[in-house]
């Protein structure tokens, strides 16, 4: 831009479109009975002369800030952090800015405090993304006074909430090697305090039952590789069984180099199951069979419904969100040295 030209104002795309500058104040601020041709002209001036209104004037016409507040922990793990991301896209191709805080711990102190935080903002509505029960019970204290929807979490915890089906994910990973054939299938599980490793685990032990089989060993671990790779030497030194399906794909990748440290051959020996998905798992040796979770979804999803919220609609959206299973070459039939009877 020279020092002769100046950034196009509102008065500058009612010249173009042929219209008043109120006509172009009423189609910006979304206001009814104007008509298509006039809407349609106003639109064409304003991205032919790439204006941008003034959200702050726009926000004192309509009393609507077009700005959402999103909360999230700070895990620093992979799906927390792609949906917190995906719901920061979604929100702006919906046409809201999106304002964050990232809580180390949440509580109820450190929670009534972000959401201070954000409505000081003007925020029409926020977004959570919490999968541990005290985040869950924090959140079921609060009422921010605005809508709020619950991402990633239990959805029977909160009044508004989206999320994958965990449990399918689980039921339909447990499945998949029983349908192999295996029939002694061990579970890694997340950490006891969050909600979609209880979910993921309850998944894994409906299967089982469903077969007809006993359940198979059971190990904790934190989400960590390091975790998994303690698991994963562990079971090298007990009677291992022919499966396992491990909560998510870090752990597994722990798991499988331990295995391999010890001399045990995947999926020749025991076949591996993640959760997730990561971007690493399609380049693994061997490659890891994995639930896929659509975060983009998910976060569109939450958009979808809190927009609806925020716009008095009364739409019954969806909420869980189907994942997918990704077979690779980390599972097959037992050999026939290691059925199991």
């Amino acid at each position: 831009m020279t020092a002769s030209q100046h950034a196009p104002v509102m008065a500058d795309v009612a010249k173009v479109a042929g219209v008043s500058h109120q006509t172009v104040s009423r189609v910006i601020n979304g206001m009814p009975n104007i008509k298509d041709s006039t809407r349609k002209r106003v639109e064409a001036a304003i991205k032919e002369l790439g204006y941008r209104p003034n959200t702050a004037a726009r926000a004192l016409v309509t009393r609507k800030s077009s700005t959402i507040g999103i909360i999230s922990t700070e895990s620093g793990l992979y799906g927390p952090n792609s949906i917190h991301r995906t719901v920061e896209d979604a929100a702006r191709q919906a046409g809201y800015f999106a304002g964050s805080v990232s809580l180390p711990t949440v509580t109820a102190q450190s929670l009534t405090d972000a959401i201070d935080h954000l409505l000081r903002q003007s925020v029409e509505g926020i977004v959570m993304i919490a999968a541990q029960y005290e985040a869950l019970d924090a959140i079921r204290r609060q009422d921010p006074g605005v809508p709020l929807v619950v991402v990633e979490g239990d959805l029977s915890k909160a009044k508004s909430a989206v999320g994958v089906d965990q449990h399918r994910g689980a039921y339909e990973a447990t499945t998949h090697l029983i349908e192999l054939g295996h029939t002694r299938i061990a579970h890694v599980r997340g950490p006891l305090e969050w909600t979609e490793a209880e979910a993921r685990r309850q998944g894994w032990e409906d299967a089982l039952r469903a077969a007809g089989l006993e359940l198979g060993p059971l190990y904790l671990g934190d989400w960590t590789p390091r975790s998994g790779y303690i698991t994963g030497r562990q079971l090298a030194a007990e009677d291992r069984p022919s499966a396992v399906f491990v909560a998510n794909d870090q752990m597994a990748i722990g798991l499988m180099h331990a295995l391999h440290e010890t001399g045990i051959a995947v999926p020749d020996d025991i076949s591996v199951v993640g959760f997730d998905d990561t971007p690493e798992t399609e380049f693994l040796n061997p490659p890891l069979t994995t639930v896929r979770q659509n975060f983009q979804e998910v976060g569109r999803r939450a958009i979808d419904v809190l927009h609806a919220a925020i716009s008095g609609e009364n739409e019954d959206l969806p909420r869980l969100i189907a994942p997918e299973l990704i077979i690779r070459s980390s599972t097959a039939a037992p050999t026939p040295r290691k059925a199991q009877k």
